[in-house]
């Protein structure tokens, strides 16, 4: 009976491109020229996947019912799980399946997985199809025996077509390549490559009227786009266009504001760069901060306006450092870059002295800060010594700030000192005699994703010192120093070097191409996509992959809500700051009542923002209501692309303005703001805020904090480094638990802690848990457990400068 399975076996390695020798021995499998040409790629330069990203589909074990007839057990015999186990085995070991294996795309990984998931299969399925049953009956007959009922590598045509059954990607991965094909991103703008455009790059440091010459050129257009890299930015062109009789729009992500009554789209528009369009023609065009073309998280906005803006003239302005990359990438689409250089209006003279106290404040003076815990330790004691200041950071809404900074400007007003952070760097006009930067180290995110503390470039030292001084002010010069002494020569090196020269421009994937991926991949996560579409992207030297760790996050956190897949995308691509959980949370049943086709209203919104919101008492009521703002920001931003489900955003933009009020009464009181949240502290714990500059002053500071400190793990480390200045927390080892339990009971009752405990990256339960193990890592090390290792360490970490 098992004879009758030859026939059969003998076409099925046609198809999976194998042949068997029969006859004097055992049979083989060797690779035909199809299947080996399939797995080279298009044309073997393309890099090897990274196939840990290859999520396997799981496949359900064959069953029989009562009706159905297992045909191949009624051809041959039931077969013996037993036996049939044994030859899995035997298949796997074998060396040429493996080698069979790669040359079809199953590199180890991928071929245990497959052959795990194939084993698991055969032996938990009660039927199985009955090529495949005729073939394991023959095997198991014909072991040991000299003869030709079958042999294990007969096998592999079946394994290999399971492998791509939970792992589709095998069987489309030049499909996947050439989608996820990244090398010539000016081809996706046929309409900009259409026409000859006219580049002009305005290079020159801040303060130096590069921006002014372009916006002219804009203003004397018969139509323009200005394209920002702030709201506050487009909002100011917005205005001055207007108010020269241009009719502009203003576009950001949350809203769209015609200069014309009836609606009517004006021939002028100012908009944040990631809503500028492609499609749309223009006469001029003006890209600002083009050296932010790098950015790892934003730079793809940058080089796509580059790229696909429609306009008869494109005016770049920027540092001068990006001449020289965006001359080469003009290059790739045949255009020609014109290069006008600008000087800084007014001088700029870097102080022989620091600050050293707050007591040497004069009016007009701005001291910059690169955390909030040092904006509210700053601000708290300048109001102590009788002065008041205004207070500018990032995550304030965009109406507190210019309030702000009208305030500080307002030579009327009583407010002479600025307290801010390197949010006024760019989108605020501010009228500031002195730089003073509190801290030259700032917290940062590499092109990995990762998060550093490190000293600041000299393009962010330049930026934030160009704003002393401002052409048109009351000061007509600027000066730049420090609050520390032995800051001001690391400061004044950092100044006088070259600044780095742009490199490479950021490309991101578009919906499009995940569209496509998702085609190929009907079973895999968003997440898993985006994985799999930068594993396997190409690009040149000119270019790279944006970071997508936020993209991702989103994209796991709503993975369970069922969304088809563009709305998907556009909720991943949401705007929001994965740190605040009342944000995430709120986009998370964001997503869920979309899901369910039911339209988020005003009133729900506002039930779930506890709508009316009183004045803070305190900055954690603060930063709520900061968070509520963001939420309020997320709704309109969400119906500007669903307006049917998110359909009151002219009453949620009402209620913001309200909101934005109320968190200027708040910040305009941030000194009682802290103060009641030092009385509301627990007893025994110190301020919330230092009187002490909290952050490290520079990266040798960092270390020796690192080292005195030390840790009772890595996730503390990484929070502690976050609000303690440590280059990075995540390198430190483990061997740095050999300090004094004293210095935890200082670490866990000092400020620190309760500045981490303010800001919700600490609980008293993990506080609690640190002070737990580092008691018993100090029992541990009065006993003798690891005390050479860390004897070694520490002789290592004195003797020898980290590098």
């Amino acid at each position: 009976m098992s004879r009758c399975a030859w026939p059969l076996l003998r076409r099925l390695p046609a198809r999976a491109g194998l042949t068997l020798r029969h006859g004097g021995g055992a049979p083989r499998a060797r690779p035909t020229a199809s299947s080996s040409s399939s797995s080279s790629g298009d044309g073997g330069g393309s890099r090897a996947p990274d196939t840990s990203l290859f999520v396997p589909v799981p496949l359900k074990p064959g069953l029989v019912d009562a009706a159905s007839e297992d045909v191949g057990a009624e051809l041959t015999r039931p077969l013996d799980k037993g036996e049939v186990l044994k030859n899995l085995n035997k298949f796997y070991k074998r060396k040429e399946i493996q080698r069979l294996g790669a040359e079809n795309g199953l590199d180890a990984r991928l071929f245990h997985q497959a052959f795990i998931s194939f084993r698991k299969y055969i032996m938990e399925s009660s039927s199985v199809s009955a090529d495949l049953h005729i073939i394991l009956n023959d095997i198991c007959c014909g072991a040991g025996k000299v003869c030709l009922l079958g042999h294990v590598d007969d096998l592999f045509p079946f394994f290999l077509r399971h492998a791509k059954q939970i792992f589709p990607m095998l069987d489309c991965m030049d499909d996947l390549r050439k989608i996820s094909d990244l090398r010539l991103p000016p081809n996706w703008y046929p309409d900009a490559r259409a026409i000859q455009r006219k580049i002009i790059f305005h290079a020159g440091p801040t303060n130096s009227g590069k921006t002014y010459h372009a916006i002219q050129r804009f203003l004397s257009a018969k139509s323009g786009i200005y394209c920002g890299p702030l709201k506050l930015l487009a909002h100011e062109i917005f205005q001055k266009s207007n108010d020269a009789n241009v009719p502009c729009d203003l576009v950001t992500g949350e809203e769209r504001v015609y200069a014309n009554e009836d609606a009517r789209q004006a021939p002028h528009v100012a908009c944040t760069i990631e809503m500028c369009s492609t499609n749309t023609p223009y006469e001029v065009a003006v890209i600002d901060e083009i050296q932010m073309i790098r950015d790892p998280a934003r730079g793809w906005a940058w080089t796509r306006a580059l790229l696909g803006l429609c306009a008869e003239e494109i005016h770049v302005c920027g540092e001068a450092a990006a001449i020289d990359l965006v001359t080469e990438l003009m290059y790739t689409t045949g255009e020609e870059v014109e290069v006008r250089n600008y000087k800084r209006l007014t001088p700029l003279t870097v102080l022989d002295y620091a600050l050293e106290s707050l007591d040497n404040l004069r009016p007009g003076d701005c001291i910059v800060c690169f955390s909030k815990n040092d904006i509210y330790s700053v601000s708290r004691q300048v109001e102590a010594r009788g002065l008041e200041c205004a207070v500018i950071y990032g995550s304030l809404p965009p109406g507190t700030k210019l309030e702000q900074a009208k305030k500080f400007n307002d030579p009327d007003d009583p407010c002479k000192i600025l307290v801010a952070t390197d949010a006024i760097g760019m989108g605020l006009n501010l009228c500031i005699r002195r730089i003073i930067f509190n801290s030259i180290v700032k917290p940062t995110v590499n092109e990995k994703g990762e998060k550093e503390i490190d000293s600041i470039t000299t393009s962010q030292a330049l930026q934030i010192a160009g704003r002393a001084g401002r052409f048109g002010s009351s000061f007509k010069q600027g000066e730049v120093t420090t609050m520390h002494r032995d800051d001001l020569v690391q400061l004044k090196e950092i100044l006088s070097e070259a600044v780095a020269p742009v490199k490479a421009a950021g490309l991101h994937p578009t919906p499009e191409q995940i569209e496509m991926f998702a085609y190929h991949l009907p079973d895999a996560t968003l997440s898993n996509l985006i994985d799999i579409f930068v594993s396997l992207s190409q690009v040149d030297g000119m270019y790279f992959v944006c970071n997508i760790d936020d993209f991702k996050f989103l994209a796991d956190m709503i993975q369970h809500i069922p969304l088809n897949l563009r709305s998907r995308y556009v909720f991943c691509t949401a705007p929001l700051n994965r740190k605040e959980p009342f944000v995430c949370t709120t986009l998370l049943k964001f997503a869920r009542q979309f899901s369910r086709n039911e339209p988020l209203t005003f009133d729900w919104l506002c039930r779930h923002t506890k709508w009316p919101l009183a004045a803070p008492k305190n900055i954690k009521e603060l930063v709520h209501l900061e968070a509520v703002h963001d939420v309020f920001d997320l709704y309109l931003w969400l119906s500007y692309r669903f307006m049917d489900m998110f359909p009151d955003a002219v009453l949620v933009r009402d209620v913001q303005k309200k909101l934005d009020d109320i968190i200027q009464v708040g910040v305009c009181n941030i000194t009682k703001l802290i103060r009641a949240s030092q009385s509301a502290a627990a007893p025994g714990t110190a301020e919330v805020v230092s009187e002490d500059f909290p952050l490290s002053r520079t990266k040798r500071d960092a270390r020796v904090a690192s080292d005195r400190r030390g840790a009772a793990s890595t996730e503390a480390l990484s929070i502690a480094g976050e609000a303690a200045g440590l280059r990075r927390a995540k390198n430190l080892r483990a061997s740095r638990f050999g300090t004094r339990q004293e210095d935890l009971k200082s670490y866990g009752r000092g400020s620190l802690a309760n500045r981490l405990l303010q800001e919700g990256l600490l609980t008293q339960e993990m506080l609690r848990q640190l002070e737990s193990e580092w008691q018993d890592q100090h029992r541990n090390d009065r006993y003798g457990f690891g005390s050479k290792r860390d004897d070694q360490h520490s002789s290592k970490g004195t003797g020898k400068k980290r590098k």
